[in-house]
């Protein structure tokens, strides 16, 4: 396919399942070209489908190792899987390792594979600014679960649950008092909570730990939302444990349409990705402003103004440019 494809002939490509159409049409999305904004309205009727699966944790808990399992595991069941890999950028450049593409080399030649690695730049929550969007790319071309693998920024990791239908937590041992973890509210971020490092004579421990406390939560709410989480202890050396999680994911799909949550979440999901769109446009509005109104800086630097006053009169010119 040539480079200068018509945004009309990447999105044809995108449902047939090209890799390169699909390849192509994710780093429009990625920067803003309006080719990108054209695909995406193009194949965004053949989305709504898959499964997205939100996986997080802390760094270091073996996200990326248990997520390259979890292919392995899918694609030996015949299913096509896709995984967004969310890297940290660096808050002065922008720069991001993107290594978890490294990690994932193996499936490279695998047509019912797809990894993309996706820089976070300076978005919070350890997503990138267009995860949902590339997301609707994967999902028109029949990828079916799509796994989201996010930075893992210790609160801010709780930004996932907006954006999957499914949230798996991954918790390793020997980082501390288990307790923590329900401190953390660890146990309202995840549907499923995966124990990675299962080989480690502490990882039973840990599980049945947070076992006894998701009973004490589930006692607590009375099951409000009639999802129990799964606790599962997983080992990515040993390929352990992944199809009880795959096996917990199915159940929580299954509940989830069955009930009247998998139209919340999508709901849920797609206002996040509105939003966060209206607040990037805003956003750059307001940098715009504040470079053309150095007097109101001036004066709140000279104290004649307070903060407060002069965002006030910035948004008042904002306002009166539309």
């Amino acid at each position: 396919m040539p480079r200068s494809a018509s945004p009309e002939t990447l999105a044809t490509g995108v449902i047939g399942g090209d890799t390169a159409s699909i390849a192509r049409s994710i780093t429009a999305i990625e920067n803003d070209a309006p080719a990108g904004r054209e695909v995406l309205d193009r194949i965004f009727p053949h989305t709504g489908a898959a499964h997205i699966i939100g996986v997080t944790g802390p760094p270091g808990s073996g996200k990326s190792s248990l997520v390259n399992e979890i292919i392995r595991e899918t694609r030996g069941r015949g299913k096509k899987i896709a995984v967004l890999a969310i890297d940290p950028s660096s808050p002065i450049t922008g720069g991001a390792t993107l290594g978890d593409r490294i990690r994932m080399l193996e499936w490279h030649a695998d047509p019912g594979v797809f990894v993309r690695s996706m820089a976070s730049r300076r978005f919070g929550g350890g997503l990138a600014q267009h995860t949902l969007t590339v997301a609707h790319v994967f999902d028109a071309a029949g990828f079916d679960p799509i796994v989201i693998e996010t930075v893992g920024t210790g609160q801010d990791e709780v930004a996932i649950a907006a954006l999957a239908h499914s949230t798996v937590l991954v918790q390793v041992p020997g980082m501390g008092d288990s307790v923590q973890t329900l401190k953390a509210g660890s146990l309202e971020i995840g549907d499923v909570i995966a124990v990675s490092k299962g080989d480690r004579p502490e990882a039973q421990a840990l599980a049945r730990d947070l076992r006894r406390l998701q009973t004490l939560v589930d006692d607590m709410d009375g099951l409000m939302h009639g999802w129990r989480t799964k606790v599962v202890t997983t080992s990515a050396t040993e390929r352990t444990g992944i199809d009880t999680l795959l096996a917990a994911l199915a159940e929580h799909r299954a509940w989830l349409r069955d009930s009247e949550e998998w139209e919340l979440r999508t709901r849920r999901m797609l206002g996040t990705e509105i939003a966060s769109r209206v607040q990037q446009r805003l956003l750059a509005d307001v940098v715009a402003a504040s470079e053309s109104t150095g007097d109101v800086i001036e004066q709140v630097v000279a104290r004649s103004v307070s903060p407060l006053a002069a965002a006030d009169r910035m948004l008042e010119r904002l306002r009166s440019r539309r």
